[in-house]
């Protein structure tokens, strides 16, 4: 197997929800910055809000389920000096595609949306629960930054820094547990992804909660003769064409692994990011349909996105390439 990167200091970090951590850093911060504010629409508790609400009660505000509303109280906010995060489940948030679209991006107010519970990963609460689609509709839209954290230290770190971002941003979450993949010292570079394992066969390019199981892959694939690279792309918009370009170069093979629809999300973006100047065979695993209920580990199996069926597919893609 080729070289890894990863490994330093995360065995002393338990499993964590990226909304989890989210919300231990818009507490921590909301100490520090007084114009940060907390918008929710009936899920304080779901997206891990309550926290700041209960320490700061004057800087959170609750809409009930009136997601359009609190759009553009955000929108208001931010225009009068303001950092507001705006939160909601990423299914909920961007069914108000409209009002994120005109009254936020095209102002190119600097509300950072929150958008939790990401991915078929959600389980037994099914495909209505689910968000399946939107960070190919947050990625559509002009001046958004699109972020996708893949653990509890890239969390806080992107939280950290939308604190300071200066235009329209989203940020997808998790509700169930990541186990982490950085290291302690690590620093969060926006539009910059990361490489987390060497390899010379195949990249396996993912992002959030697919991160950990491509790892966990790539040592799969260790285990059959492929040397699998790594890398963690944080940051869908702006995607790092830079660092894909080096990749395809390097292995001349990609495979993308996203809990979302290959449809305008990772595949999509990476697909676009080489086709003009380093086009690649290109294989894209996520969804092709609509989610559904079952349990987290079941769903992840059925649906091709398991470290063991990433594997099996990565050696079929590559089979088939000979």
């Amino acid at each position: 197997m080729g070289r890894r990167m990863w490994d330093v200091g995360r065995e002393t970090m338990k499993p964590k929800a990226s909304r989890a951590a989210f919300g231990e850093a818009i507490e921590e911060l909301g100490a520090k910055n007084t114009n940060i504010v907390v918008l929710d629409a009936d899920l304080r508790e779901s997206t891990k809000t309550g926290a700041f609400a209960k320490k700061f009660p004057e800087r959170a505000f609750e809409f009930g389920i009136a997601e359009a509303n609190m759009i553009g109280a955000g929108v208001g906010l931010a225009l009068a000096g303001k950092v507001p995060f705006v939160c909601s489940f990423a299914c909920f948030i961007t069914g108000r595609f409209d009002q994120i679209k005109v009254s936020l991006c095209y102002s190119r107010a600097a509300v950072h949306v929150i958008g939790t519970h990401g991915g078929i990963a959600v389980g037994a609460d099914g495909y209505s629960q689910q968000g399946l689609e939107d960070l190919a509709l947050m990625r559509s839209l002009p001046h958004m930054l699109v972020l996708q954290p893949a653990d509890e230290i890239e969390t806080k770190a992107a939280t950290q820094y939308l604190t300071s971002h200066k235009g329209p941003s989203y940020m997808r979450l998790t509700r169930h547990n990541l186990h982490p993949v950085n290291k302690d010292s690590y620093r969060f570079i926006p539009g910059k992804g990361v490489i987390l394992s060497e390899g010379k066969d195949v990249t396996l390019v993912a992002s959030g909660g697919t991160v950990k199981p491509a790892l966990d892959a790539a040592e799969a694939l260790a285990q059959a003769g492929k040397s699998a690279q790594v890398i963690n792309i944080h940051t869908l918009k702006p995607i790092d064409t830079e660092l894909l370009a080096e990749a395809a170069r390097k292995t001349r093979r990609l495979v993308t692994i996203e809990d979302h629809t290959i449809y305008g999300g990772l595949g999509g973006a990476v697909a676009e990011a080489l086709s003009e100047t380093n086009p690649v065979p290109i294989k894209r695993i996520g969804l092709t349909d609509f989610g559904e209920s079952g349990e987290t580990d079941e769903l992840l199996e059925k649906h091709g996105l398991s470290s063991r069926r990433i594997a099996d597919q990565v050696l079929e893609f590559l089979k088939r390439l000979v």
